[in-house]
């Protein structure tokens, strides 16, 4: 077929052809970059309950949330992105950045289910399943091959089903799920510095000089090495966009567990009197996954004519955080 064309038209098919590949590409990376709208995590454990039988018990509505923020990754249109090798999915940085904020609560979780909420005391064994499913999902995020990452999270949510039947079965009282105040605190604790250090870096957008507070509060305290009084901490004006997606999808995952943290520790909240205060952490984080109109993330100064979205980002950010810290001292003193 070629030798019957002409050089000219040779040309003119293999140009047409990567055109219309390139704008397949184009629509695909689009659609791709479309992350989940957030869901009801009652409505979720109810349906992911009736469709194994199971019966909606105390810790079940978090586990089921877990488990769904986890599926999202893998099932979100385009898959999981952050290991692609091919284009479209690796043209694309908003959404990888996006999974790994996710990921990184799928994480904290997991390790918070595995060592405190499944346990009764520090003593006491630890769940073969969520022993199982933490290490899976700390597989490296952008393994393509040998083994992929999508096959290592696969097998992380295959262990939490195992887990949710046994929880989910009357019968059997190895698999638990302790609704206390400490462990509730103690994942909390996580989440505040998760936030903490994405609020310095999204507010780092526009450039500051801060004073070196590392051994502040403490007369002998010591670090290894020197360093200086003051430094410049600025995020990368190519970076912005990358912690602004990643904060994004943290916030997402964080939404969803925070709703059935108000489920499962209900108990808990109320007699605490902190019900009202996670509810506003809740609002805090709905209000970052806002539709954006901008084409792009702006990075403009702080009271510039240009509108800087990571310090929007921030504000949410650090608003929650500050609750968070709140709620951890009502759990630990109200």
């Amino acid at each position: 077929m070629w030798a019957r064309l002409p050089l000219n038209g040779i040309v003119k098919t293999v140009l047409a052809v990567i055109a219309l590949y390139l704008l397949i590409a184009l629509v695909l990376g689009m659609y791709w970059s479309n992350a989940p709208d957030l869901f009801d995590v009652k409505d979720n454990a109810r349906e992911y309950a009736q469709a194994h039988n199971q019966n909606v018990v105390v810790g079940y509505t978090t586990v089921a949330t877990l488990h769904r923020l986890a599926s999202s990754l893998l099932d979100k249109p385009g898959g999981y992105l952050s290991n692609d090798v091919t284009p479209p999915g690796v043209w694309l940085d908003n959404m990888p950045n996006w999974e790994f904020g996710v990921l990184i609560q799928v994480r904290d979780l997991s390790r918070a289910l595995r060592k405190d909420i499944a346990r009764s005391q520090s003593q006491s064994k630890e769940d073969p399943d969520l022993a199982q499913a933490e290490p899976a999902f700390n597989f490296q995020s952008d393994s393509w091959i040998l083994p992929a990452t999508e096959g290592e999270y696969r097998s992380g949510i295959n262990y939490l089903e195992a887990y949710m039947d046994r929880l989910a079965d009357p019968s059997n009282s190895q698999a638990q799920f302790y609704a206390r105040a400490d462990n509730l605190r103690n994942w909390l604790t996580d989440v505040e510095t998760r936030l903490g250090s994405l609020s310095q870096r999204l507010s780092a957008s526009v450039g500051q000089v801060r004073m070196n507070t590392d051994l502040a509060g403490d007369a002998a305290a010591e670090q290894s090495t020197g360093a200086a009084s003051q430094e410049l901490i600025k995020t990368g004006w190519f970076e912005i966009d990358d912690v602004f997606y990643e904060a994004r999808g943290t916030a997402w995952a964080l939404t969803e567990i925070l709703r059935a943290v108000e489920v499962d520790f209900a108990s808990v909240l109320e007699k605490k009197n902190a019900l009202v205060s996670l509810q506003q952490i809740i609002r805090e984080l709905e209000a970052t996954q806002e539709t954006i109109w901008a084409p792009m993330i702006l990075n403009g100064s702080g009271f510039g004519l240009v509108a800087n979205h990571s310090l929007v980002m921030a504000n949410y950010i650090s608003r929650a955080n500050a609750a968070i810290i709140d709620l951890r001292r009502l759990l630990e003193n109200g």
